[in-house]
Parts: C-alpha cells; sequence; structure tokens
C-alpha cells in the first residue's frame, strides 16, 4: 500500500453492549477488548504505521460505577505488566497522554517507568490516551501557555502545539481515526489535532473487531485524497 498513514488512533468502543450481548461480566468485555487492541497495535507496526494511539479512558468515564472503575485500573495495570517487555524489546516508545493528577499512584508509576525505560525510542510509538478529554487538554495547554514565558500574543496554530499532550510525537496530528461499535462521532476526541484526520466508524464492537478489519480500512483510507482545504 502506497499512502500509509503516519499517525492512527483508534476510540474503542462497545466493550460492555458486547458484554451484555452474551451474558458476561462488564469487566470481561473490557479484557476482550483490550487483547482486541493488543493485535491490531502489532498489525499496525507489520504494516509499516509509526504511531498508534489508543483512547482507553476518558475524563468522563469517571462517573461509571466505582466497581467497573477500579476494575478497569487494575485491567490497565495488568497489562502494562504483561506487555512491559515486548514493547522495551521491540523498541516501541510508550506515551502516555491525558490528566495524571487523577490515576491511582501504582498505575501512575507503572506508566512512569515504562515511559522512561522507552524514551530512547524513536521509529515506532504506543500512546495511551488514559483519563484523556478532548476539551481538558486545550484547557491545560492554555493553563501551560499562561504560566510558561511565552508571549501569548505571539501565541498560534504553528506554537500551540507544544501545550498539547502529543508534543513528543513526530507527527502530533492523526491522519486517521477509527471508532468501533457504531456510534459515529469522536466525543471530543483530539479536538486540536483531529481537524484534518480521516473519520472511519465500524459497526462492530471493539472485541470482534480484527486486524482484517483494520487493514481493509488502512486501504481504504490510503485510496482517498487529503486536500487541507486547498
Amino acid at each position: 500500500m502506497n499512502n500509509l498513514p503516519k499517525h492512527i488512533a483508534i476510540i474503542p468502543d462497545g466493550n460492555r453492549r458486547w458484554a451484555k450481548e452474551k451474558g458476561l461480566p462488564t469487566i470481561e468485555g473490557h479484557r476482550k477488548g483490550a487483547e482486541a487492541i493488543l493485535k491490531l497495535v502489532k498489525k499496525g507496526k507489520e504494516l509499516g504505521i509509526p504511531i498508534g494511539t489508543i483512547w482507553a479512558f476518558s475524563t468522563e468515564n469517571w462517573q461509571r460505577s466505582k466497581k467497573e472503575v477500579i476494575g478497569l485500573m487494575k485491567l490497565f495495570k495488568y497489562f502494562i505488566d504483561k506487555y512491559t517487555s515486548s514493547i522495551v524489546k521491540d523498541e516501541i516508545r510508550f506515551i502516555h497522554i491525558g490528566r495524571k493528577d487523577r490515576l491511582p499512584k501504582d498505575l501512575l508509576q507503572k506508566i512512569n517507568q515504562l515511559e522512561k525505560k522507552t524514551n530512547k525510542f524513536n521509529k515506532h510509538y504506543l500512546v495511551l490516551a488514559l483519563d484523556y478529554g478532548g476539551r481538558d487538554e486545550i484547557v491545560r495547554a492554555i493553563k501551560k501557555a499562561a504560566e510558561s514565558k511565552t508571549n501569548l500574543k505571539e501565541l498560534n496554530e504553528k506554537n500551540f502545539i507544544k501545550f498539547l499532550d502529543t508534543k513528543d510525537l513526530p507527527y502530533p496530528y492523526p491522519d486517521l481515526i477509527i471508532r468501533t461499535s457504531g456510534e459515529t462521532r469522536t466525543s471530543g476526541f483530539m479536538i486540536w489535532q483531529a481537524a484534518y484526520s480521516e473519520l472511519f466508524f465500524s459497526p462492530k464492537y471493539l472485541p470482534d473487531f480484527t486486524p482484517e478489519d483494520f487493514e481493509l480500512i488502512v486501504k481504504e483510507f490510503s485510496k482517498r485524497q487529503r486536500r487541507f482545504g486547498k
């Protein structure tokens, strides 16, 4: 394929509905969804796509039941522990985007350690959006700009990126955003960065979304002509 995206972001959705339809606990849906995501990350690397971003937990997800939130936090810790060695071995740089002040301390410690272990890699990136919201990111970026020595009168579209969570990525703007489960909205994901992203909405729940589905969408993307308003 020619014209491959450099940065793909996934809005994974449908885990709870998948579990409910199968009469399974909600956390089982999240676990199956996490396994599906790992397969997609592997497929992305095989296709030669440098950056994959996963929106794992939004700023609004704290409103879910305490039991589900605790289960998700445990699941994040489990998968980080399980796949840290593979991520390091494959020389994938791991980056967290989103708020850090509300995450459990033990989870944040694991995130920080993995970021530190992989911060010298620059060929492949795995970005985990955890406690992330697009509006929240914009507000935090404005606060950072105000607290910095930057003259706010000189703030513009080009230099604003250095205050956003994706500032350390070689391609901070996703070329392609995929959302599973049939929902046709981005829910405020990467409001600034996604202005010219190509959008694909799959009717499949995340646990049923396969690497083959992913590759078909990438092929479709490669055929699109992007003009960026020109």
